[in-house]
């Protein structure tokens, strides 16, 4: 769970965030949220140039059945783990400047493989560093650097995803050390 201060995300006097479907228990809220956002992952994703708003677009397909804010950026400073994200009132011009760089990099397209995989590990971990929105953050990601890696020609294998390795290297990169999720999705990309 997130770290924040008098979240208004949250019902009063709990950290379960108010959702659309009024559940007030954490694990069937979690429950819900992984069926709910899994059948919608399987519909047609939203259609864009790998910008910003197709990243806001895929977070608002995904937990549109969730949360009313559903693609719209946090408004809360949150921290995990005693480590803070990207404060809320810089969180749109961040967004901006990452998505000119992948834009500037050509979309990662046509690098070799362990190129494609360094700066994609470079990509993700500043997205992640930014976690845009209050909760659903690692589900965008994937989604989104599966559309990247798709149109840079580098495909990425996700039934070869270890859940917890890969977590293991995210938080690995936001505490500086990209070579753990470079590695990760090497390892996706496959030979």
């Amino acid at each position: 769970m997130y770290d924040a201060i008098e979240d208004p995300y949250c019902y009063p006097g709990t950290t379960v965030l108010k959702n659309l479907l009024d559940v007030r228990d954490q694990d069937t809220l979690t429950e819900l949220e992984a069926v709910l956002t899994a059948a919608r992952a399987d519909e047609p994703l939203p259609v864009g140039r790998l910008s910003v708003s197709q990243y806001v677009a895929i977070h608002h397909h995904l937990f549109q059945d969730v949360y009313p804010w559903a693609g719209k950026y946090r408004t809360v400073r949150i921290s995990k783990d005693g480590s803070a994200f990207c404060y809320p009132e810089n969180i749109a011009r961040e967004m901006k400047e990452l998505f000119a760089s992948l834009r500037n990099w050509n979309f990662l397209h046509g690098l070799p493989r362990e190129q494609f995989a360094a700066e994609a590990a470079a990509f993700l971990s500043t997205l992640n560093a930014i976690h845009p929105f209050r909760e659903g953050n690692g589900r965008s990601q994937t989604t989104f650097i599966t559309l990247l890696a798709e149109q840079a020609d580098h495909a990425l294998d996700l039934d070869r995803l270890v859940p917890e390795q890969f977590l293991a290297a995210m938080v690995a990169s936001f505490k500086g050390d990209d070579r753990p999720l470079e590695q990760q999705l090497l390892l996706l990309v496959g030979q």
